[in-house]
């Protein structure tokens, strides 16, 4: 058991219901910074993950007969998604998440060129 759930009980047993309110408070304060930590490395992991497979898709497309705009396309979608990446790592978390939709969509429209 941890030690604010030990102190917590300890609280509830001294029936000081002030205390056993703060020590409520703290673990929901606790879980809220572990929740927000969780959503900048999902919204940053994801951004570098897509960032990665358009620079791959743009220099496959480049390397091949594909037109020029396909290769452009998913290179920009890239280049957002890298955006999307730097975002999420500074906590703008649903900024980054529509900056990766709008990454996403650009190569996926660049594929449509294909």
């Amino acid at each position: 058991m941890s030690g604010a759930a030990e102190r917590r009980e300890d609280a509830e047993r001294t029936g000081s219901p002030e205390s056993a309110e703060v020590f409520e408070e703290a673990d929901d304060g606790a879980l809220l910074v572990e929740q927000a930590r969780r959503a900048r490395w999902a919204a940053a992991g994801t951004g570098v993950v897509l960032a990665l497979a358009g620079v791959a898709a743009a220099l496959l497309r480049a390397a091949g007969a594909a037109p020029v705009l396909v290769a452009t396309a998913y290179a920009g979608g890239a280049a957002v998604c890298a955006l999307a990446a730097v975002l999420g790592a500074r906590g703008r978390t649903r900024r980054a998440l529509w900056t990766t939709i709008a990454g996403v969509t650009v190569m996926a429209l660049g594929d449509q060129f294909d």
